[in-house]
C-alpha cells in the first residue's frame, strides 16, 4: 500500500513512551503512517537517566535513537510544536505552529509535569523543577553562583535531583520531605533509615517530617517556625498527568487528573488511545517507564488486530540512588496475621533487607533491599511466579548455608518476564541462545531487546545466557570484548609468549577492528603487569587517571597521593607535604590507608609538585592506577604493649616490594601486630596478622560497597615463607583474573575455591610456583617511579598542560571556595 493511502496514526507526545509506541508499530510492520508531535525542541531522549547529563553525558548520548531515525523509518516528526487543539468531530489535530493533520487514530502520550505545591514564594528566583534538559541547564547555570541547595521531596525523583546538586559541587545539599521517612511508597522505616545513613555519609543533609510553609529569598520557612537557609531550591514532589489537552477535547478524566482509559487503553472516544503517565487506569497513574512501554505495546497490538489488554502492572523496581542500591518488589509493606516479615540489617555496611513471606513459609509476597540489591531479580521472579520457597526462607537474604539451596534462574517458569521494560520472557532469552548464535549480552539486546530499557535486568539476562549455554553443553567462554576473541587470561599468555610490548602489536596480532574502551585499558594492564614498563608509553590505551598519573576530581583538578609505606613518615617529610600544599593551594586529607592526599592540583602544576616531593624522598603512590595502593599497619611490637611482632617494618617491606604492581583491579594490604587487628588486615586483598609462632596470611578480602572478609591461606609461617606465598598469590591472580575483578570475586568464581587456591599457592600443585616467584622478582628488579620517569622525559612532561599552545597557563574555569580552614574546588 502506498504511504499516502495508509491510515494515519497521530502520536501526541515524543517522550520515551511515545517513541516506544512508534518502535512497537514498526516492529509489527503495522500498515499505518505515523505522525508525531513533540513539545520539546528535540527528539525523544532517556529521561530515566537524566542525571547522567551532569556526569558528562550529552543530549546526543541520551537520545532514544539517532537523529535521522525518524526519516529512515518514514515517520513525520514535528519537534517544538505541541498540539493545542483536538477536533474530534473532524478527527483532526492542530499544532501551535499552525499544522493541521487528520487522523484515523490518535494516541495521547503527553506524559506528566512536575507537581508544584502552592507554597508562597514558589514562583521566586532560584526555584526550579527537575524534569527536562532545559530544567537541568537552568539548574546548572544558577548553581554557579550558589553555595547551598535544597530539594523539596524525598521520593525517587527528589533523590535524583539531590544527586544532581551533589554533582554540581554545592557546598551543602539538603533534602526536605514531608513524610517521616524517605521514599515512603517504596520502602519501610527500616529501609529508609538505612538509606538515610548512606546518603548522609555522602554529604546529604536530610530533613524529615517537615512541612514547608513559605519560600523566601533566603531559604525555607517550615510550619513549626524553623528555617533552612539555601541559595536555590529544586522542587521534586511528584508528578501531575498532562491531561489538559484531553479535557479541552471533552474526553473523560479522573477527578484528581489523568485521562480515563479502559483495559484496551481507549479513552471515552473509540478513536483515541492514551498511554504513559497521562492516563488513569483502574484508579492508578503509573510513574515508571516500564508500564508505559507495556501500554505502548498493547495499543500497537490492538491497532494490528490483537486482543491484547492492559491489566495493570507490577511496580517492583530496582534503582541506584546516589550510588546506593534500593529495590522493592511485590508487596513491600505486607502486614497481617498471615504474613511473616524477616529482616536483616548490617549498619556497618549500610545493608537492609526485608522479605515478606506467607505464614506457612511457602511463598514470597514481596520485600525491600537497601545497600545490596544483587538478589533483586531472582527474588522478584520468585514472588511473581509464586515459586515454592526453600525449607529455610531466611537463606533468601542471608545466603544458602549448611547445604540448603534457594531456587535458581533455570527453575523459573518459561513465561517468567525477565525484562519488564520490553516484556521479554525467560523462554525468549533461552530460545535465542539455543536456536541462534546469541552468546553475549550485546547480541541478546539486538535479538530480543532485553536489557535495552532501564538496564536493571542485565545481570539476570547475562546469567541466563551462561546457564542456558551450560545446560546445552555449549562452551562458555568469556572474551575480553568484541575486538578480541580471547579471555584476559588467554590474552596475557599470548602477549607473554610472543613478547609483545604495545597495544598496536597486540591488536594486529590477536585482535580486529580499532579497539574500544573495554579492551584498551585491559591490554594496558596486561602490558604493565608483564613488562613493568611506564604506563605513559601506552599513549592510546590509558584510563583518564593513568594519562596524568593522578586522580581527576570535581571541578577539573587532580589529587596527588605520594607513597608512604606502612604509614610511617618522618617529621621532615611531613613538613615538605605541608609546604607543597601551602605553595600550590591544595586541600590536604589523611586517607583511610594511612596516606596524605593533596587535592586541587592544576594539571600543569603536577610535574612541579612531583619534583618537590621526589626531592624530599617521596614517590608515586599509584592512587590513580589498578595497582597496589597501600599496605596499612598498626604500630606493632615497636610501641604497642599487645604487639607480638614488628608490623610496621614488615608492612614497609611488603609495600616496597609490590609497589607499582599492575593488576586487574586495585590492591590493598594490611599488617597487624596481633589479633586485635588494628590494621584491619582481613578487610584487604591480602592481610598479614602476627601470631606467637609467626604470621597468618589471609587473602581475597575487600572493603567498599560489598565488603568481604579475607580467608586464611597459610598459618604460623615465617616472614620469608609469607612473602613467597604472597608472590605466588599475586602473580596467579594477575594472570588469571578477568578485567576489573577484585580478588574476592575472583576467588568466589574459582572452581574449588580456597582449597584449590591453597593447593596452587602453598602446595604448588601446578608446578608453577617458581615461575610465579621469578615473575615477581622481575617486577621488583625493574620498578621505576612513574612520576620520576615522567618529569625526566621532556616529551612526556609536555603532556601535562591544559593549553597545548600556552603550557604555562592554568585552566581559567577552575575556581576555589572556602572549606573550613582550607579550600575546595567549585564546579562550574
Amino acid at each position: 500500500m502506498a504511504a499516502d493511502a495508509m491510515p494515519v496514526v497521530v502520536v501526541v507526545g515524543n517522550g520515551m513512551v511515545g517513541y516506544k509506541f512508534c518502535e512497537k508499530m514498526l516492529g509489527r510492520k503495522a500498515p499505518f503512517r505515523l505522525v508525531v508531535f513533540g513539545e520539546e525542541p528535540r527528539p525523544a531522549y532517556d529521561r530515566v537517566h537524566l542525571s547522567a547529563y551532569f556526569d558528562g553525558k550529552t543530549e546526543e548520548d541520551l537520545r532514544m535513537a539517532p537523529a535521522d531515525w525518524y526519516d529512515e523509518q518514514h515517520i513525520a516528526l514535528y519537534t517544538g510544536d505541541p498540539i493545542v487543539r483536538i477536533d474530534r468531530a473532524r478527527k483532526t489535530v492542530h499544532s501551535l505552529k499552525g499544522q493541521s493533520v487528520s487522523y484515523d487514530y490518535l494516541v495521547l502520550a503527553t506524559g506528566s509535569s512536575a507537581f508544584v505545591p502552592q507554597i508562597p514564594g514558589v514562583e521566586g528566583q532560584g526555584v526550579f523543577v527537575y524534569r527536562t534538559l532545559e530544567d537541568l541547564d537552568m539548574i546548572r547555570e544558577y548553581a554557579r553562583k550558589a553555595r547551598t541547595g535544597a530539594v523539596l521531596g524525598g521520593g525517587l525523583l527528589g533523590l535524583e535531583a539531590a544527586k544532581a546538586l551533589l554533582d554540581l559541587g554545592l557546598e551543602e545539599t539538603h533534602v526536605v520531605e514531608f513524610a517521616p521517612r524517605l521514599m515512603p511508597r517504596q520502602i519501610d522505616a527500616g529501609g529508609s533509615a538505612a538509606l538515610q545513613r548512606q546518603l548522609e555519609s555522602l554529604g546529604l543533609q536530610i530533613h524529615l517530617g517537615r512541612q514547608t510553609k513559605e519560600i523566601t529569598d533566603g531559604g525555607l520557612v517550615f510550619a513549626d517556625g524553623a528555617t533552612l537557609d539555601t541559595d536555590m531550591l529544586v522542587i521534586s514532589a511528584g508528578i501531575r498527568p498532562r491531561d489538559e489537552l484531553a479535557r479541552q477535547a471533552g474526553l473523560v478524566t479522573g477527578p484528581r487528573g489523568g485521562i480515563l482509559v479502559d483495559d484496551t487503553l481507549r479513552t471515552s472516544d473509540p478513536f483515541i488511545f492514551g498511554i504513559g503517565e497521562c492516563v488513569l487506569h483502574n484508579d492508578m497513574i503509573y510513574g515508571l517507564v516500564a508500564p508505559g512501554y507495556e501500554m505502548a505495546d498493547v495499543v500497537a497490538s490492538r491497532l494490528c488486530g490483537s486482543p491484547k489488554r492492559f491489566l495493570g502492572f507490577d511496580m517492583s523496581t530496582k534503582l541506584k540512588l546516589i550510588g546506593v542500591d534500593v529495590a522493592s518488589f511485590g508487596d513491600p509493606h505486607a502486614e497481617g496475621t498471615d504474613v511473616r516479615a524477616l529482616t536483616y540489617e548490617d549498619t556497618y555496611a549500610g545493608v537492609y533487607k526485608r522479605i515478606n513471606i506467607t505464614r506457612d513459609g511457602k511463598h514470597l509476597l514481596g520485600g525491600i533491599l537497601v545497600g545490596d540489591a544483587g538478589a533483586y531479580n531472582l527474588l522478584h521472579q520468585t514472588t511473581v511466579n509464586k515459586i515454592v520457597l526453600p525449607p529455610n526462607p531466611e537463606d533468601l537474604i542471608l545466603g544458602a548455608r549448611g547445604g540448603s539451596e534457594a531456587a535458581g534462574l533455570m527453575d523459573l517458569p518459561d513465561d517468567a518476564v525477565i525484562c519488564s521494560c520490553e516484556g521479554v520472557t525467560k523462554q525468549s532469552i533461552c530460545s535465542a541462545v539455543r536456536e541462534g548464535s546469541v552468546r553475549g549480552i550485546d547480541a541478546m539486546k539486538k535479538c530480543t531487546r532485553a536489557g535495552t530499557g532501564c538496564g536493571g535486568c542485565v545481570p539476570m539476562v547475562k546469567d541466563l545466557i551462561t546457564e542456558t549455554m551450560k545446560a546445552e553443553g555449549l562452551y562458555v567462554k568469556t572474551v575480553l570484548c568484541e575486538h578480541f576473541d580471547y579471555s584476559r587470561q588467554e590474552l596475557l599468555d599470548l602477549v607473554r609468549l610472543n613478547e609483545l610490548t604495545s597495544y598496536e602489536a597486540v591488536l594486529d596480532r590477536f585482535g580486529h577492528g580499532d579497539g574500544c574502551e573495554v579492551c584498551k585499558p585491559a591490554v594496558a594492564s596486561i602490558l604493565a603487569s608483564l613488562w613493568n614498563d611506564l604506563i605513559l608509553k601506552q599513549d592510546t590505551i590509558q584510563d583518564s587517571n593513568d594519562r596524568f598519573l593522578a586522580n581527576i576530581q570535581k571541578g577539573g583538578t587532580y589529587s596527588v597521593v605520594p607513597r608512604i609505606p606502612g604509614g610511617e613518615i618522618t617529621p621532615d617529610k611531613l613538613i615538605v607535604l605541608g609546604e607543597v600544599a601551602r605553595k600550590y593551594g591544595l586541600y590536604t586529607k589523611i586517607t583511610g590507608g594511612q596516606r596524605i592526599d593533596l587535592f586541587g592540583a592544576h594539571v600543569g602544576d603536577l610535574p612541579a609538585i612531583w619534583r618537590e616531593l621526589i626531592a624530599a624522598g617521596f614517590e608515586s603512590g599509584h592512587a590513580y592506577g589498578k595497582a597496589l595502593r597501600t599496605v596499612k599497619s598498626c604500630v606493632g611490637s615497636t610501641w604497642c604493649r599487645f604487639g607480638l611482632h614488628d608490623s610496621v617494618s614488615f608492612a614497609i617491606e611488603i609495600e616496597n616490594r609490590y609497589k607499582g604492581l599492575r593488576a586487574p583491579h586495585k590492591l590493598k594490604g594490611g599488617v597487624s601486630g596481633c589479633i586485635r587487628e588494628c590494621a584491619e588486615a582481613r578487610g584487604k586483598d591480602f592481610g598479614i596478622i602476627a601470631t606467637e609462632k609467626g604470621w597468618n596470611l589471609y587473602v581475597c578480602g575487600n572493603g567498599g560497597s560489598k565488603p568481604a572478609h579475607a580467608q586464611l591461606l597459610a598459618s604460623d609461617v615465617d616472614k620469608e615463607t609469607c612473602i613467597r606465598y604472597l608472590d605466588r598469590f599475586l602473580m596467579f591472580y594477575i594472570r588469571t583474573a578477568d578485567p576489573l575483578t577484585r580478588t574476592s570475586v575472583w576467588l568466589s568464581k574459582m572452581e574449588g575455591g580456597m582449597s584449590y587456591l591453597r593447593s596452587v599457592v602453598v602446595n604448588d600443585s601446578l608446578g608453577i610456583g617458581g615461575e610465579l616467584e621469578a615473575a615477581m622478582d622481575q617486577h621488583v628488579a625493574t620498578y621505576r617511579c612513574e612520576w620520576k620517569a615522567a618529569i625526566e622525559d621532556p616529551a612526556m612532561e609536555r603532556r601535562f598542560a591544559h593549553f597545548v599552545n600556552a603550557p604555562g597557563e592554568r585552566d581559567p574555569t577552575v575556581a576555589m571556595q572556602p572549606l573550613r580552614d582550607q579550600v575546595r574546588a567549585k564546579e562550574w
